[in-house]
């Protein structure tokens, strides 16, 4: 079977395409033909190795999974002795290892059954970005009916499904984006759209029960200006800044700087959880997220993919096809 590799960090030129032997389900996991992946961030960050502090789990001087992709979607092939939910044929979509292959083994709880109403394309957009939203705005956010939520980021991959999530909770939602992205982030959902080119929304008079931060753009000072006084900014995303912590100096501050102060700022580290992939299944069923895709690539042009995502315009996500 045909995979992307890579044995050392660097940039996405040393990601390869290589023939490995398809893999062979051990007695509790699933083999799955893969239709179709998707890029995170996740992946480009260890690619580089970077921040640093990754490489405590990842390897210190060089990988230790040569293995990128952690979305995927397609067809079970053959099952284990000990699996029960799945049969060959079933179409499925979750969380594995090594996604950007043509075949991946993981065990039976990494999956779920594709909605019908989804493409294997927009199914593999799904599981990283949505445990993302959801895991932030229910778990850390505490996120209630009725408030006042701002989806920072609000364009992006998390983002476009945290919009999407806050709304299914009942809330009253404002997404700040990008000029050319105003139209679609009011398309799934958003009752206020903040163009960050023309508003700087931490200027604003408006207070929030609830932000959610994708981005990290702002000072944790400024933020904290729009929050109500007892309601709580949940940081996902930041800057790249510093090889050793990047984009968790900001969150560690924010750890700090809440013990001091009645707001509550929380960093997030979603997990893949199988009772929340089935409560996003029950999401899609019903119509009440819909995956934004950016574009389209082949499992040939991986690193051209992880190229456009590490650059950080993407519109929703960005998917691999590994099957037409």
């Amino acid at each position: 079977m045909k995979a992307i590799i890579y044995t050392n960090y660097g940039s996405s030129n040393i990601l390869q395409l290589k023939e490995l032997e398809k893999p062979i389900p051990k007695d509790d996991e699933v083999l799955l033909k893969v239709h179709t992946a998707s890029v995170n961030p996740l992946d480009w960050h260890f690619m580089r190795g970077t921040p640093y502090v990754l490489r405590i789990q990842a390897g210190m001087l060089k990988p230790k999974n040569n293995r990128l992709g952690v979305d995927v979607a397609g067809t079970v092939e053959s099952v284990g002795k000990d699996v029960t939910e799945f049969k060959p044929g079933d179409e499925v979509f979750g969380g594995c290892n090594g996604a950007f292959a043509e075949y991946v083994c993981a065990n039976e709880k990494a999956f779920v059954i594709k909605p019908n109403n989804m493409t294997f394309k927009q199914a593999a957009a799904v599981p990283i970005a949505a445990f993302t939203a959801l895991q932030g705005l229910r778990d850390q956010g505490q996120i209630q009916p009725g408030q006042k939520v701002l989806i920072n980021g609000a364009a992006g991959g998390v983002g476009t499904f945290a919009v999407q999530i806050a709304k299914s909770f009942g809330a009253i939602v404002t997404g700040v984006c990008s000029t050319r992205n105003v139209e679609m982030v009011r398309s799934i959902g958003a009752d206020h759209v903040i163009d960050y080119t023309l508003e700087d929304f931490t200027r604003s008079e408006q207070q929030y029960d609830l932000i959610f931060d994708a981005v990290g753009n702002h000072s944790l000072t400024n933020c904290r200006r729009v929050l109500d006084s007892n309601g709580i900014l949940v940081l996902v995303g930041g800057p790249d800044k510093g090889r050793f912590l990047g984009p968790l100096s900001r969150s560690l501050r924010a750890l700090v700087l809440s013990r001091f102060v009645k707001q509550k700022m929380v960093m997030l580290f979603a997990v893949r959880k199988k009772a929340d992939l089935h409560i996003i299944q029950e999401l899609l069923s019903a119509g009440k997220i819909t995956p934004v895709i950016d574009r389209c690539y082949t499992l040939n042009d991986v690193p051209e993919a992880i190229r456009y995502v590490e650059e950080g315009h993407a519109q929703g996500k960005v998917v691999i096809n590994v099957i037409g």
